[in-house]
């Protein structure tokens, strides 16, 4: 088991994880999502994420939200001064990006004894979590992900990221499952974001290169049941679509790295403050150097 994890993780980019959350653990993971609705910010402060516009990269607000509970609004659920032009349990595109230090429910799933182990399978020895993310993909107004690499966002050297990705709906062609490139992680590192040397700049944030013109023909729906986890290596492509269904498409999601084979980039957008570690696997909380 142990090999054949690793070996299809290599093979393909990424591995599905049939039935790793039970229908109570995916029920009190749903329900801790949708709690977070219920403590949205004020007008002022409601920051969209899009990544097809990404304003974003111009906001200090994303860059800071390392160590904090942050809210990002769908493109079109806000108008200009940040009021809700739809109901605000389906205005999210997402919360993120310390839910794994921050928020007990997230916390245990995060830390549980199946992501340990399926940690071990893959070969990590020091596996350290990055960041997590509740994804809503709400109906209607679930916007596009464009075809991406998560190391051109959280780059290492060398490429030990893994993303672990849980349904927490079924995950169908209609409502917005992922999409893979099968072996393009093979491909390389094709751009990176990071954080703009450039003091004077208005963009917080720049590519290295320009977004890479992917064809359609190289992607295959991977349509999956709520429960099940997905492993996404750091370098294959993949994208969801539009929500164009009646359903949610919720799901939570982390990144988590091998610090003893690798590297986090000091270049990379999310950056702890100054004395603090990434929290290893086996704990629970930020270590500080200091």
């Amino acid at each position: 088991m142990h090999d054949s994890i690793r070996t299809k993780l290599l093979q393909d980019g990424y591995v599905i994880l049939d039935d790793f959350l039970s229908d109570a653990e995916v029920k009190e993971l749903k329900t801790a999502g949708e709690e977070l609705t219920d403590d949205l910010p004020e007008e002022s402060s409601r920051t969209v994420f899009s990544t097809t516009q990404p304003k974003q990269n111009k906001d200090k607000y994303f860059l800071e939200s390392s160590d904090k509970v942050s809210y990002f609004f769908e493109n079109g659920a806000v108008d200009e001064s940040g009021k809700l032009l739809v109901d605000a349990k389906v205005s999210l595109n997402k919360v993120g990006h310390a839910l794994h230090l921050l928020h007990p429910t997230f916390e245990k799933y995060t830390f549980s004894n199946k992501v340990k182990e399926t940690c071990w399978q893959l070969g990590f020895s020091e596996p350290v979590i990055v960041q997590s993310m509740y994804i809503y993909k709400n109906p209607g107004v679930g916007s596009e992900v464009v075809a991406h690499q998560d190391a051109t966002f959280l780059h290492t050297e060398p490429t030990e990221l893994v993303g672990f990705w849980f349904a927490l709906d079924d995950a169908t062609v209609e409502n917005g499952c992922l999409w893979f490139a099968p072996g393009s992680h093979r491909s390389g590192v094709h751009r990176r974001l990071i954080r703009n040397p450039d003091p004077n700049s208005d963009e917080l944030l720049i590519f290295t290169a320009p977004a890479p013109l992917y064809q359609s023909s190289i992607f295959q729906p991977v349509p999956v049941r709520k429960g099940t986890c997905v492993l996404i290596h750091g370098q294959v492509v993949h994208k969801s679509e539009h929500n164009k269904s009646q359903h949610p498409r919720h799901a939570y999601t982390f990144h988590v790295f091998d610090k003893k084979r690798a590297k986090y980039s000091p270049e990379n957008w999310l950056q702890l403050k100054e004395g603090y570690n990434f929290p290893a696997l086996y704990k629970s909380a930020p270590v500080s150097d200091v």
